[in-house]
């Protein structure tokens, strides 16, 4: 007995849309295809059968395009249940006329597949099925893939402008109970340019990138700002549970290559795409992507296979202690969780990963602050205090994890708007998290000023400008140096550090201060070994200038470099010079000083008074 070619079969199957969903009844839980693979006229021919329904639950997770079925008129006809909400559901999630369930994306297939979440009909958009009869799921697998699989009925929407996508994100034509076909233009979904604050944060972003590192980031203005400085990046790989098209000229440059992942070695490995034509052309059919269902590709213990894995998510706002908000304004829900506690959690598994909060140090046209004393009311934490690792704002980057709360909050102060530090720093006191004679931090951090030294031994000591939450690491600076040093520095055997006089050494201004600290790695941590400063002198173009190296760090030319780095970044701000008070038994001091002035880098003039010598060099 001859069976059926399945060319036949599936020419029965299909029908038009409003055939089609005579399938839909009332009180049914009804899932919609998401992102940019919606089934755009399913959907629209749903809204108009709406008389004949009621008390339809619609279930989905972001969609692009209109959601009628959240109209007002609808009330009595739709109830809509958003895994994550869009903009398109916003409103009638926030005034009540539909739901929102909180819940990780990498847990949505099994809340359909264990029928926690029924779902009577599935509403897909598919590819026209291949010579096999396999249908692509297309720009999204995430939860489609397990909704189709667990639903009672399968309606598809055909679509031969749905690009093929490869990898887990295949449905036989044999699976889906009915056929819609239309051919009709997908929805595309572009971002304004990035401005100058969404640039510094993808800058300050971008510098946390190690070459061979593995990249998820979201959707939005600040991922693409982050793309755009990662050009001179070797060897990237990309994890993530969406792509857009930002990716797409990092891998015509040559900087994502997937070569040293670990896991899918050569594979980008996503779950969906949004994005421009572009980019839904240049997925099509392409075996560099493998789209998988999001119970794969935001399963933590699959993510953190990947060694360096940086994983980059937003934030609404986040409070002094290190909390984050990023599903709701209060008590109004705006988004969801998306994968986001997925990849900062498998980031900060990863060997050598870096989980990063970015978002802009102010909201409402920076009238607001997004780094707040506490969170709004009503607001809900999505990313605990211990999960938090790196923060960014336009204004640098501040490290969290393992901190005390005191350092926490200074770190978080220091990053923040310049003209909510005030403010901020009090609050701070009056709920006892940091000293009450705390300094406000002053100036904006400037990154640019990181450098690097590789010493004689092949030490490479990491150079950069000095931030108020280095106070612990001063504090064991100052006491592992020897008597000797001490005296030579401060012209006296201090016994004590206290944060009283130590936060005067770590808070400055950039401008008029400058310090530059030596950091070196041992035994699994940073630690200074090297202070160079200089601060201005009142109505005179010189500045003062002093620096100190550990005694076991000596005489392997951190000094000298130190000088000159100071004496270059001096000369870049319109100061005229330096002078230093220095011991006449301050030998390695003074020779640092002359060896540079003979070879007339600069002039120095000294005199000798009572044994201590008054040094001036003019640049």
């Amino acid at each position: 007995m001859t069976s059926i070619p399945w060319q036949e079969r599936y020419r029965h199957k299909v029908k038009t849309a409003a055939e089609a969903l005579q399938a839909v009844k009332r009180g049914h839980h009804v899932f919609i295809g998401s992102g940019a693979a919606v089934p755009g006229l399913l959907v629209a021919e749903l809204a108009k059968m709406a008389n004949r329904l009621a008390d339809t639950c619609i279930i989905h997770i972001l969609t692009l395009g209109v959601a009628p079925y959240t109209s007002p008129e609808f009330t009595d006809k739709f109830r809509h249940n958003a895994l994550f909400i869009g903009t398109n559901v916003r409103d009638a999630v926030c005034e009540g006329r539909a739901d929102y369930t909180p819940i990780f994306l990498s847990d949505v297939p099994a809340l359909f597949s264990q029928r926690r979440l029924s779902i009577d009909v599935a509403l897909i958009q598919v590819t026209p099925p291949d010579e096999e009869g396999l249908c692509s799921y297309g720009v999204s697998v995430d939860v489609v893939k397990a909704a189709a699989e667990s639903a009672d009925y399968v309606i598809a929407e055909v679509n031969p402008q749905m690009p093929r996508t490869l990898g887990n994100s295949f449905v036989q034509a044999d699976q889906i109970n009915i056929l819609v076909e239309n051919d009709a233009p997908i929805p595309e979904l572009s971002y304004p340019k990035p401005d100058q604050v969404t640039r510094r944060i993808g800058e300050n972003v971008a510098g946390l990138v190690e070459d061979g590192s593995t990249m998820q980031t979201g959707i939005g203005t600040i991922p693409d700002s982050i793309l755009l400085f990662l050009k001179d990046k070797k060897d990237l790989g990309v994890h993530t549970e969406m792509i857009s098209d930002g990716a797409i000229k990092l891998i015509e440059a040559g900087v994502i290559t997937n070569a040293r992942k670990a896991l899918h070695p050569g594979k980008i490995i996503t779950s969906f795409c949004m994005g421009t034509r572009r980019l839904y052309d240049y997925v099509d059919n392409n075996p560099f992507f493998e789209f998988h269902p999001c119970d794969y590709t935001n399963n933590p213990a699959i993510i953190s296979q990947n060694d360096k894995m940086v994983a980059v998510d937003a934030a609404l706002e986040i409070d002094l202690t290190g909390q984050v908000c990023s599903d709701s304004l209060g008590h109004l829900f705006y988004s969801g969780f998306g994968g986001q506690v997925d990849f900062i959690r498998a980031a900060a598994k990863s060997e050598g990963g870096k989980p990063i909060i970015a978002l802009p140090s102010t909201a409402k046209g920076g009238s607001v602050s997004r780094i707040v004393p506490a969170l709004s009311k009503g607001a809900g934490v999505v990313i605990t205090r211990g999960d938090v690792y790196y923060v960014v704002t336009e204004y640098g980057v501040a490290y969290l994890h393992g901190l005390s709360v005191r350092e926490r909050a200074l770190a978080l102060i220091s990053i923040a708007h310049p003209r909510f530090r005030e403010s901020l720093l009090e609050e701070a006191k009056i709920s006892h998290y940091i000293y009450v004679d705390q300094l406000v931090p002053r100036g904006i951090y400037p990154r640019e000023l990181e450098t690097s030294l590789t010493l004689g031994d092949g030490t490479r000591v990491f150079l950069r400008p000095i931030k108020p939450t280095d106070e612990g690491m001063m504090h064991d600076f100052f006491y592992a140096l020897s008597d000797r040093t001490i005296y030579q520095r401060y012209f006296s055997v201090l016994k004590a550090m206290p944060h009283c006089t130590l936060q005067y050494y770590t808070t400055i201004d950039y401008i008029q201060e400058m310090a530059i600290v030596g950091l070196v790695e041992e035994k699994g941590r940073q630690r200074i070994i090297a202070v160079g400063r200089y601060g201005m002198l009142r109505e005179s173009d010189l500045a003062e200038m002093a620096f100190t190296v550990q005694d076991r760090w000596q005489n392997k030319g951190i000094g000298t470099f130190l000088l000159y780095y100071l004496i270059q970044i001096a000369k870049e701000r319109g100061i005229g010079g330096f002078t230093a008070e220095i011991l006449e038994t301050n030998k390695p001091m003074l020779h640092i000083l002359e060896h540079p002035a003979r070879k007339r880098d600069y002039s120095l003039e000294s005199t000798l008074d009572d044994g201590t010598y008054t040094v001036t060099i003019r640049f």
